[in-house]
C-alpha cells in the first residue's frame, strides 16, 4: 500500500482539524484533580443527548457550541465525561442526559454532527466528536460482555468496569474502509445504496472484518458490492465517524476489471463516471453529490479536480 498525496490538503477534512484540546488522559483516574477541575470557575460544560448538542449563532455570524460554567450545568454525577483542556488551562466536560436543556433566550437549537461539523470551529467540533462518540458507546455497552453484570463508569467516562468479575471495557471504534475506485480510463465507480433516494451516489464502503488487513478489506468490499476486482490500493486520510462508532479509512483504488455486478443487498446501482459524465449529471440533477462533511466527498474531489457542488436542503 502506498500513500496518496492529498492535493486539496489546504482544505481541512471535516471532523479532523486540530482542535487545540489536550485530552489530558493522565488526569482521568485522578479523582481529586477532576473534582478541582469541575469546580473551577473557568471550566466549560455542555450537554450531549442522542448524538445532539445545542449550537447557537453569534452576532458576528459564526456558530458555536453552547457551553456553560459547571455551576450552571444540570446535575449528573455518573455521566460526566472529561474531554480535556485548552492552551489557556480551561477544562471541558460533557454531560450525558436523556434530553437537551431548554434555553430561555430561545436562540439555541439542537444539532447533530452532520450539520454542526460543517458550522462549528475546530475546537468545538473536536469537543463534540469526542462527546458524541463517548455517549454512543456508553449507551450501548452498559453490561459486561464477560459475565453480563451491569458495569460502572470510570476514568471520567473512558472506561466501564465490571464490579462482579473486574473486567475493564474501553470505548469501541470500528474500522471501516471507504474508497474511490478508478479504472484504466480514469473513470470513477460510484454506487447507490438500496435505502438511498434516487440520484444519490457516493463511494463504496464497508467494515474491516476480523483477521483482515485494510487492503484486503478494500478489495473484498468492492468485489462483493459491485463485482469489480481491485489491484493497487493507496491510503488517503482517515476520519472519525461516530455514527455510532466508526473510523473511516479513505483510499484510492485501481480496478483491474470494469464489468459491474451489484449485490442488490447493499448496493442497488453502480456506474462508471468520467469527469464530464459526473459534471453533466450534477448540473442536470441526475446525481446528488455527497455531503461535504463526509470523507466520501473529499475522495471524489481528489479525482474530480475541484470542489463538488453544494447540496441544497436540510442535512439528512
Amino acid at each position: 500500500m502506498t500513500t496518496w498525496t492529498d492535493r486539496t490538503g489546504n482544505r481541512p477534512l471535516a471532523l479532523t482539524a486540530s482542535s487545540g484540546i489536550d485530552r489530558a488522559a493522565h488526569h482521568r483516574l485522578d479523582e481529586a484533580w477532576l473534582a478541582a477541575a469541575w469546580s473551577h470557575p473557568t471550566t466549560r460544560v455542555f450537554v450531549v443527548s442522542g448524538g445532539q448538542v445545542l449550537i447557537d449563532e453569534t452576532p458576528d455570524g459564526t456558530t458555536e457550541l453552547v457551553t456553560t460554567p459547571s455551576f450552571e450545568a444540570p446535575l449528573t454525577e455518573a455521566h460526566r465525561y472529561f474531554l480535556g483542556t485548552d492552551d489557556d488551562g480551561v477544562s471541558y466536560f460533557a454531560l450525558q442526559k436523556d434530553s437537551l436543556p431548554g434555553r430561555m433566550d430561545q436562540s439555541a437549537r439542537p444539532a447533530g454532527l452532520r450539520e454542526a461539523g460543517l458550522l462549528l470551529s475546530p475546537r468545538d467540533t473536536g469537543l463534540m466528536v469526542h462527546a458524541v462518540a463517548l455517549e454512543n458507546w456508553q449507551r450501548l455497552h452498559r453490561f459486561c460482555s464477560r459475565c453480563g453484570e451491569r458495569t460502572v463508569i470510570a476514568a471520567a467516562g473512558h472506561i466501564r468496569r465490571c464490579p462482579a468479575c473486574g473486567a475493564e471495557h474501553y470505548p469501541r471504534t470500528d474500522p471501516a474502509v471507504i474508497m474511490l475506485v478508478t479504472d484504466d480510463e480514469d473513470r470513477a465507480l460510484l454506487g447507490r445504496q438500496v435505502h438511498w433516494p434516487e440520484g444519490r451516489f457516493s463511494t463504496l464502503a464497508g467494515f474491516v472484518e476480523p483477521g483482515e488487513s485494510i487492503e484486503q478489506s478494500v478489495r473484498r468490499e468492492v468485489l462483493e458490492e459491485a463485482g469489480v476486482t481491485v489491484g493497487d490500493v493507496e491510503y488517503v486520510a482517515s476520519q472519525p465517524w461516530p455514527f455510532p462508532s466508526s473510523l473511516m479509512l479513505g483510499f484510492m483504488a485501481r480496478a483491474t476489471s470494469s464489468e459491474i455486478d451489484v449485490d442488490g443487498e447493499e448496493i442497488h446501482e453502480a456506474r462508471w463516471f468520467s469527469r464530464e459524465d459526473l459534471r453533466a449529471a450534477f448540473e442536470s440533477g441526475e446525481v446528488l453529490p455527497p455531503y461535504g462533511i463526509s470523507i466520501a466527498a473529499r475522495l471524489i474531489e481528489l479525482w474530480y479536480g475541484k470542489p463538488l457542488p453544494t447540496r441544497p436542503g436540510p442535512v439528512a
